[in-house]
């Protein structure tokens, strides 16, 4: 699921700052190449047992990823449910109380960013 007005779209920073930032919130930067990155926050239903990630995907819009002053740009924001043995299913239903969390994290997340 696309998370649209969580206001993070768009929103530039440094590559130190980012990650500074979203690790405080939890967030962990998995995927990364040159000019890509992916940062995940899980989120574990305990009513349901399973576990979502709040995804949120960035862009170098200068520089490159291995230089922390290099500045990337938020392009999405989506959430998950985990698959085995890895991936994450985007059209799942997302409880409630999740999207809740995900949207309360992305939005201390601009906070930061701001």
């Amino acid at each position: 699921m696309l998370l649209e007005n969580t206001g993070l779209n768009g929103m530039r920073s440094d590559l130190a700052h980012l990650d500074e930032s979203s690790e405080k919130l939890g967030f962990v930067r998995w995927q990364w190449e040159y000019r890509r990155a992916t940062y995940d926050l899980k989120l574990h239903d305990r009513s349901g047992g399973e576990d979502y990630y709040l995804r949120i995907a960035t862009r170098a819009v200068g520089g490159k990823l291995e230089n922390p002053d290099a500045i990337l740009e938020v392009e999405a924001v989506y959430i998950g449910r985990a698959t085995f043995p890895h991936g994450l299913d985007y059209e799942s239903p997302i409880p409630q109380p999740i999207l809740n969390t995900a949207t309360q994290r992305a939005q201390e997340l601009k906070k930061l960013l701001a």
